[in-house]
């Protein structure tokens, strides 16, 4: 990747996201400007359901959990994404 690249992450989605999106991963361009040190995790959700409008997505994302690099993320503000990242969409599952 080239210094002048923007950076990106990779998300992965499982349950429910995958059934509104129809991916089971896809690479994502971060949108940071020059100046800016990174993008928080917890605007990832808005960027990811502008991505998939009219599937669902949206009301998934407000009830699932994120994991950044397999570590599961209990506060989304101390999160900031630089690119490189695997992030994984954790919908919540039933069962026993």
């Amino acid at each position: 990747m080239s210094t002048d690249s923007q950076p990106t992450i990779t998300v992965l989605y499982f349950a429910a996201a995958h059934t509104c999106t129809k991916l089971h991963s896809e690479v994502i361009t971060l949108p940071i400007g020059p100046n800016e040190a990174g993008f928080p995790l917890s605007n990832l959700g808005d960027l990811l359901a502008s991505r998939h409008h009219q599937t669902g997505l949206e009301r998934v994302l407000d009830v699932s959990q994120w994991s950044v690099n397999l570590d599961m993320i209990n506060d989304v503000d101390a999160v900031i994404l630089t690119g490189g990242e695997e992030v994984a969409v954790i919908p919540p599952v039933s069962g026993g």
